[in-house]
């Protein structure tokens, strides 16, 4: 019976240590999750505030160019004979027009032809190059 009652109380002895071990084992990771749980809930404020920042924002644009936009396509309009014409006064070829644009050589000519028309922001590219002379086009095309 001493040997029974012995062993059984090892077995218990053991048991405890190895749950205190544990226990001290698992503090460490218990501390550190609770510590990236409220880090990651931080930074999820933070984004939900920044999207809602931007979300204003955009709104906020979108009204600026609703104001904007009307003003800008009385300003900016476009005519097939006026752009070939312009072509023409500056002495450049389709290529060279479309690397002032920023566009391929392909929509200058469908432009020319009436078969497209461009977009607003190529507008404003073909605004601007009107009112550069030959050398300025030249020194451009040269970089």
């Amino acid at each position: 019976m001493a040997i029974g009652a012995f062993a059984n109380q090892l077995k218990s002895e053991i048991a405890r240590i190895s749950k205190k071990e544990v226990r001290a084992e698992t503090s460490t990771l218990k501390k550190t999750s609770a510590q990236y749980r409220s880090e990651i809930a931080s930074l999820k404020r933070r984004l939900a505030a920044l999207e809602s920042i931007v979300g204003k924002l955009t709104k906020q644009t979108k009204k600026e160019v609703k104001a904007v936009e009307p003003e800008n396509k009385e300003d900016l309009r476009f005519r097939v004979s006026g752009f070939a014409n312009l072509r023409k006064k500056l002495g450049i070829t389709a290529g060279e027009m479309g690397v002032l644009l920023g566009v391929s050589d392909q929509s200058v000519y469908k432009w020319e032809q009436g078969k497209a028309k461009p977009r607003a922001s190529q507008l404003n590219a073909i605004a601007a190059v009107r009112k550069l002379g030959k050398r300025e086009v030249a020194a451009r095309l040269a970089q």
